[in-house]
């Protein structure tokens, strides 16, 4: 186990404030839909609806969870309404849980993937590169050796800017700057992750929904080019999400799964918003597990996504 190998009490303190705005939604309005009521019924039931497809958990993961407190209800006739919220989150996180997003704790890689590589896509403006700066932070700080690759080309400020957050968290940069190919540089950034046995290579992509064939083409030959160094790369092809879009978000997961191989999800900007439902919903929907959440301007405030704590803070009564 890492360094990080625990949930530390800065870390908690961190998730808890970040999805402050999303908590309080929910359990003002819980509070609003429970008034006056001893059981649960009908009536609480469509308020809870309500409820859940206001934080974005998406209409069909609504549907689902709903579905599930009524065959409690049905199991227990008499069910307390001051119960809703305990139920809620036993049920969220029986989700998360079926959906095989884990309880991950540390920045540890697979020993036998040496360099282990991770492909990163997501559209323009969800925190992409800073996402990636953050990453190569926090596995630097686990005493992993990290190398960047600058491959979203179409772009200058992507490239400064992951230049930028090279020269900020001491790790090398590939780039060969602004319109140039971006196979190219995934090459480069390859090479030099195996010549210096490099533990990490993040490679950043073009951040546009132009049409899904030549987005496929794009990422296809960028592999291509990956597995002339590793038979088996990328490792991981990690979507970054801007979780204070809501359901544009899911719309986002939607083009990018059908263009590539979605491995992991990682959800951004969860403390600017009361949308943090939408961590549930496209976890549920995708089948995809959510690997880090961003709730915070801080380097430390990308965080492993851990599903216990997690919904523990959703439903932390402030």
């Amino acid at each position: 186990m890492g360094i990080f190998g625990f949930f530390s009490k800065e870390k908690k303190e961190s998730l808890d404030q970040g999805l402050q705005k999303t908590s309080e939604s929910i359990f003002s309005k819980l509070s609003k839909a429970v008034v006056g009521k001893s059981k649960v019924d009908e009536e609480v039931l469509d308020e809870l609806e309500e409820v859940l497809i206001g934080s974005d958990l998406g209409v069909e993961t609504t549907v689902k969870v709903i579905q599930r407190i009524e065959e409690r209800v049905a199991r227990d006739k008499y069910l307390n309404a001051s119960e809703l919220d305990s139920i809620l989150r036993e049920e969220i996180a029986l989700l998360l849980e079926e959906n095989n997003t884990q309880d991950l704790l540390d920045f540890d890689l697979p020993a036998e993937k040496k360099p282990y590589v991770i492909l990163v896509v997501g559209v323009n403006g969800v925190g992409k590169t800073t996402t990636i700066g953050k990453l190569a932070h926090l596995f630097k700080n686990a005493g992993k050796s990290v190398v960047l690759g600058a491959a979203d080309t179409f772009r200058a400020a992507a490239v400064d800017q992951l230049i930028l957050w090279g020269d900020r968290v001491g790790v090398p940069v590939v780039s060969h700057g602004m319109n140039t190919d971006p196979a190219s540089v995934a090459y480069d950034t390859m090479k030099q992750g195996v010549d210096t046995q490099a533990d990490l290579v993040i490679i950043d992509t073009a951040g546009r929904l132009h049409t899904k064939v030549n987005l496929m083409n794009e990422l296809t030959k960028i592999k291509r080019v990956m597995q002339k160094f590793i038979p088996d790369a990328p490792h991981e092809i990690l979507l970054v999400l801007d979780g204070s879009t809501g359901q544009n978000a899911f719309m986002q997961a939607k083009e990018f799964t059908k263009a590539t191989e979605v491995s992991s999800l990682a959800i951004t900007k969860l403390d600017g918003t009361a949308k943090g439902g939408v961590v549930i919903g496209i976890s549920d929907q995708f089948k995809i597990p959510v690997k880090y959440i961003g709730v915070g301007e801080k380097m430390t405030d990308l965080q492993l996504f851990n599903r216990t704590e997690f919904v523990d803070s959703l439903f932390k009564k402030k």
